[in-house]
């Protein structure tokens, strides 16, 4: 048997990766995770995390703004846009400490530099060579610019790019994507006071979602005085003296939108160019038509010591999804089985309120051939959103109408993010309607909706 100086090397030490890593050195396995950039991948560098870390702010100041309508007056507000970006700073680099800390107490190695895989067994990381019996792959996304005339313009920028400046104004925001990442950096400006603009060529915002969600948050953007288009697809983008404008349809006539910045964010891309040598690019079969690495059930590409996970592999692209798919590959490359469930998702949306989402819509059944009922309790009638002052939201759960078995949930409330770990739980237990209803929930809470809902 060949000497290697790893059992397993893993290129990208994004959540996927450094969770495989800690996984496999439980398991015994030496490990050595590789990463060209920071350790935390998009999700804490350039996505979730300090993203989150901006929105707290806005939150503060949007609740600080509207105080006096709870007896709260605040003179002299100010959104300090420098030291929102500084905290944005403090708290990557807080936990970005914590995983290189947890790294080097499972004695991992942590290689610096681009890594190619030369062979089955062999990468490159700059000039040094290093062999492991086995490489996983977990090089995550990008963001995606469409072929829109004038994208190449100054003031045109991506999501990463905004998320470097740290939540400076913008007075004139233009977005142009009305997605997950559209809708939470519409919050976050909205709230902030710049005046933002959102133009999505679908039907409606978060189109991937629930359709009464997608409407729902368009009126409550509007309602802050964010403005929404709708089936606008964007023409070109074009420089007007210090201002850029965006173009667009609506209604089949050209609309002209004035902007300091575009963010462009409507898709990403799997981070793949230049993994491979050539010489190996050339043996195997590794990329589809779209540049996503193609693996089977195990995780495997068609060169048998390789695997890959997470965004590059395509599928739902989230942190917690990767995290779990490289826990899951290394069980299965060590002759184990993977235990954790990939058909429970849960995925969230940081808006006001937050929307989250688990398991199939109604519409998704019912092109599954899937008869169901719905069962959907208006969050106007909850105790503490009412508190709160949020006013509109909702619970809406899917259940198959034959047994009642849960197969959907879709939150648009306060706390959507923390509440729907517990449907998640129900959907992969199998749980009943009359099951969720039958459990005592904390009263006041904006909890109690799920069971509220189930015992409609």
């Amino acid at each position: 048997m060949a000497e290697y100086l790893y059992d397993l090397v893993i290129i990208g030490a994004g959540p996927g990766g450094y969770e495989a890593a800690f996984y496999a050195q439980e398991l015994g396995m030496k490990v050595a995770l590789v990463e060209r950039d920071k350790v935390g991948g998009t999700c804490l560098n350039r996505g979730c995390i300090p993203t989150k870390a901006l929105m707290h702010s806005s939150d503060v100041y949007r609740d600080a703004a509207n105080g006096a309508e709870i007896g709260v007056e605040v003179t002299g507000l100010k959104a300090n846009r420098a030291r929102i970006g500084e905290r944005k700073d403090e708290v990557l680099d807080q936990l970005r400490d914590g995983i290189i800390g947890l790294i080097n107490k499972k004695k991992i190695d942590l290689i610096t530099g681009e890594a190619k895989i030369v062979a089955e067994h062999e990468l490159r990381v700059g000039t040094q060579i290093v062999t492991a019996d086995r490489i996983m792959l977990a090089t995550g996304s990008h963001p995606f610019f469409p072929p829109i005339p004038g994208a190449e313009l100054e003031g045109v920028i991506d999501s990463t790019e905004l998320i470097d400046m740290g939540g400076a104004e913008i007075p004139e925001f233009v977005i142009i994507g009305g997605g997950v990442i559209g809708i939470e950096f519409a919050t976050i400006y909205g709230d902030l006071g710049d005046h933002v603009t959102v133009i999505e060529g679908a039907d409606r915002l978060l189109p991937v979602l629930d359709k009464e969600i997608g409407r729902s948050i368009k009126m409550t953007l509007e309602k802050k005085g964010i403005e929404c288009h709708v089936k606008a697809p964007v023409q070109r983008i074009e420089k007007n003296g210090d201002k850029l404008a965006v173009i667009f349809l609506e209604k089949d006539k050209e609309v002209t939108v004035e902007a300091d910045k575009v963010l462009l964010c409507v898709g990403r891309r799997p981070t793949t160019d230049g993994l491979f040598g050539d010489e190996f690019a050339a043996k195997y079969e590794l990329l589809d038509a779209k540049g996503f690495i193609k693996v089977n059930e195990q995780y495997q590409t068609e060169c048998p010591s390789v695997y890959a996970i997470g965004d590059c592999i395509g599928g739902i692209q989230l942190a917690h999804v990767s995290a779990a798919e490289g826990r899951n590959c290394v069980a299965l490359m060590t002759g184990g089985r993977a235990t954790i469930q990939m058909g429970t998702v849960p995925s969230c949306i940081y808006t006001d309120p937050e929307i989250a989402v688990v398991g199939m819509t109604a519409d998704e059944a019912k092109e599954a051939g899937i008869e169901v009922i719905v069962k959907k309790y208006p969050m106007s009638a909850n105790g503490k959103t009412l508190i709160a002052g949020l006013d509109r939201g909702f619970v809406k759960l899917v259940a198959r109408a034959d047994d009642h078995q849960l197969i959907g949930a879709h939150l648009l409330c306060g706390r959507a993010s923390d509440l729907i770990g517990e449907l998640s739980v129900a959907i992969g237990r199998g749980m009943m309607l009359e099951e969720v209803a039958n459990i005592i929930h904390p009263h006041p809470s904006f909890a109690e909706a799920i069971m509220e809902a189930a015992r409609l």
